[in-house]
């Protein structure tokens, strides 16, 4: 058996065998039963958390997705960067015929073909996406979105070059890796902390040989940490809001509302032309962020209607009672959430999907009534200065 790309630590009476794969190579799978089937571990460690798991094992996961539950808890843009993970695999999978992950299906198999504990290693992605945008500020949120949105419908070609790069990647941080160009600073919550978790989980796997299958860009941090001690709770926090988002966000409304009153009182047509502003630039703007979604017409009346109001209360947003419109009218069935990795590997399938056209009416509703805030708050005080 060739120990290559095999790395033996010791950590006490346990023998830890990381196998740094490549989540695009299909020798990568060979190797993974090959090192199992010699060594009949204890504990098999894969690099997947219980959501991709599911993802790998269960074809239905899709089915049982709640879009009405997505939307109410938030969760939409964080459900579109999964989606352009799916994309960017399939864009693999299509052009050199590797199914990414493969040598994560192995461990799963070989588990059970050996009776060893299979542990999930990795972190909640979702908790990797949450500390990687509390991380950001929000310029960066948006340029995140931007940089989501279009990887999802690129259609660059990999070349080998960047094929073979990827081989040292894992595929969330070959999705990011011109934004972590951008922001440095990414690496720490994408990588360095992963490594840390991956490393604490791997040496409190049960048995005194353990297995650990990883992408091989985490084994030199695991090996660097595996005799550091790492608070998996603390690892897992997804880290508090910022009070000032808060602060403004309530600031914003009382400001503009109070501005409108006093106007109101010195001037009534003055007012009566700052309240029609503010509901023309926050309707408009959310209407049209619909309407490039391809919302339907009673989704972007809902925008409209929804936006110049959501824009004074921070808990809510236009995004979701366009969305929540969107999805009981053209309500997701099981067919669209079973080609839903398929459909988003095409802009065509992307809009005609109806679980992926509510995203797009949920997030660009919300971008389009953001827009209109500042543009339209911007215009109320014009309007006040003009005539106080």
């Amino acid at each position: 058996m060739q120990e290559e790309n095999i790395t033996r630590l010791q950590y006490g009476d346990k023998e830890l065998i990381l196998i740094g794969t490549a989540h695009v190579s299909k020798r990568s799978a060979e190797q993974v039963k090959e090192v199992i089937d010699a060594e009949q571990p204890d504990s098999i460690c894969i690099e997947l958390d219980a959501q991709r798991y599911q993802s790998v094992t269960e074809n239905s996961k899709w089915k049982e997705t709640d879009i009405f539950k997505v939307i109410k808890e938030k969760k939409s843009s964080l459900l579109l960067m999964n989606l352009a993970i799916s994309s960017f695999q399939n864009r693999l999978a299509d052009q050199f015929g590797i199914k990414p992950g493969q040598e994560m299906i192995q461990g799963i198999e070989s588990a059970k073909e050996t009776g060893a504990e299979l542990v999930l290693a990795d972190r909640n992605i979702q908790v990797t996406f949450s500390r990687i945008w509390g991380n950001i500020g929000l310029w960066g949120k948006v340029q995140l979105l931007m940089s989501v949105f279009f990887s999802i419908f690129s259609k660059e070609t990999i070349s080998e070059e960047d094929l073979e790069k990827m081989k040292s990647q894992d595929t969330l941080s070959a999705v990011m890796d011109d934004f972590t160009k951008a922001f440095p600073r990414l690496k720490t919550p994408l990588i360095d902390e992963r490594d840390q978790y991956l490393a604490q989980k791997i040496k409190e796997a049960p048995g005194n040989k353990i297995v650990a299958v990883l992408g091989a860009a985490h084994v030199p941090g695991i090996t660097r940490e595996i005799h550091n001690e790492h608070d998996l709770d603390k690892l897992s926090e997804v880290p508090p809001k910022s009070k000032w988002p808060k602060i403004i966000g309530w600031a914003i409304p009382f400001i503009i509302i109070g501005i409108i009153a006093y106007t109101f009182i010195a001037n009534p047509a003055a007012g009566l032309d700052q309240t029609i502003s503010w509901i023309l630039w926050n309707g408009t703007l959310a209407a049209i962020g619909a309407t490039i979604a391809f919302g339907h017409p009673l989704a972007i009346l809902t925008a409209f209607v929804a936006a110049p109001v959501s824009s004074l209360n921070p808990l809510v947003a236009a995004g979701w009672f366009s969305g929540l419109t969107q999805a009981s009218i053209r309500k997701p069935n099981i067919g669209d959430f079973e080609t839903l990795s398929k459909d988003v590997f095409t802009l065509k399938g992307f809009w005609d999907n109806k679980v992926t056209r509510v995203l797009l009416v949920v997030v660009l509703t919300n971008l389009g009534s953001s827009l209109g805030t500042f543009i339209g708050g911007a215009d109320v005080i014009r309007l006040f200065l003009e005539n106080i």
